[in-house]
């Protein structure tokens, strides 16, 4: 097993720990206090409507789409962190048939790791007040690992190529 291989597969496992974590931290902490935020405010929507206050609706109604939105990139961050993870191991297994050199094979491996990192701290950043922060860095992450994907294809396909 050669160092992209062992980065891929730590980086992977690693990721794993992390993104479970943050999923038993949330659906301890937090998950249940946002979904109660988000079922309360749809009901008072519906309950300002019935009172013929459409102002109030409508800002009830903003507010169950921001908590779902917050709901929504929470429980994305931690599906993201786990399915990324599970696609490092499985790549650090088969990454000796990526046909490129081994400086190369490293970089990529190195580019696809933290991508599989900053993408979903990305999206979980975007909760917070500085957004615009994580929105880039969510962008980032997705580019680095879109791109690491392509040229991880294309080296797979490289090998595969008859001589």
């Amino acid at each position: 097993m050669d160092r992209s291989q062992r980065l891929l597969i730590i980086a992977g496992l690693s990721i794993a720990i992390v993104g479970m974590l943050y999923g038993l931290w949330y659906a301890v902490f937090d998950e249940h206090q946002t979904l109660e935020r988000l079922g309360g405010s749809l009901a008072n929507s519906f309950v300002e409507a019935a009172r013929g206050d459409l102002a109030g609706a409508g800002s009830e109604l903003e507010s169950y789409r921001q908590i779902g939105s917050e709901y929504a990139r929470e429980v994305h961050a931690h599906s993201h962190w786990i399915t990324l993870s599970m696609i490092l191991i499985v790549l650090g297994m088969a990454y000796e048939r990526v046909n490129y050199s081994a400086s190369f094979k490293f970089v990529l491996a190195s580019v696809l790791s933290a991508g599989a990192v900053v993408f979903p701290l990305g999206v979980l950043l975007q909760n917070f007040p500085l957004g615009m922060l994580g929105k880039l860095l969510a962008q980032i992450g997705s580019l680095a690992v879109i791109v690491s994907f392509l040229l991880i294809t294309l080296g797979l396909f490289k090998s595969a190529a008859p001589d």
